[in-house]
């Protein structure tokens, strides 16, 4: 073989190698690490709700005890088992977490926070409920949980601005175009009147 047709040869099998396989290689190596990032955020989702699920679950129980004390606190019952229920009916796919969609979801969950919040004002009122043994089981599982809740929050929110970064940078940034990668949205700061109750007396 002539020098010559080596030499187009070899320039021909670099353009094709630079041209197709080394983007496409390149491409899947960023479209997979796109999809561990995602999976990892969709996972952090799952250890958020779980958090909320296990302050929902405590709620019948601080009810009925609180009830058993504070007969006359009615409305404000009626109001942690309202807010409890709306908020257990909101259900999110992780897949398709829009800001509108956790924005909703945020808001249920304040509200739970508030109405706790009022309840654990009116245990004020009866020195024999906060004395209680069961009230204050609870009420220590509901701080623990409370701070849980701050926390997987925080996570979250780490992980979807990991993703979030990665999926704007270039040259990752096409294949995320290319394959409809969507912006995480994040948790925001709690409103004054939606802040976690204070349950330590």
């Amino acid at each position: 073989m002539k020098k010559s047709t080596i030499i187009i040869l070899v320039s021909i099998a670099a353009f094709l190698f630079f041209a197709v396989v080394f983007p496409i290689g390149f491409g899947i190596s960023r479209y997979n690490r796109l999809v561990t990032l995602e999976e990892t955020v969709n996972s952090q989702w799952g250890n958020v709700e779980s958090q909320y699920q296990r302050r929902a679950d405590l709620i019948p129980n601080l009810v009925a005890t609180v009830k058993g004390y504070a007969t006359h606190e009615s409305s404000t019952l009626e109001g942690v088992m309202a807010a409890r229920a709306k908020a257990t009916q909101i259900n999110i796919d992780p897949k398709n977490l829009t800001p509108a969609k956790l924005q909703e979801y945020q808001a249920a969950q304040g509200q739970i926070g508030s109405a706790l919040g009022k309840l654990m004002m009116i245990t004020e009122n009866y020195p024999n409920l906060k004395a209680n043994e069961n009230f204050l089981e609870l009420q220590a599982q509901l701080e623990g949980t409370e701070n849980r809740i701050s926390v997987e929050r925080g996570r979250f929110n780490e992980m979807a601005k990991e993703f979030n970064l990665t999926i704007r940078r270039f040259p990752t940034s096409i294949v995320a175009g290319m394959t409809g990668f969507q912006k995480k949205p994040y948790f925001e700061a709690e409103k004054a009147a939606a802040n976690a109750p204070a349950v330590k007396f």
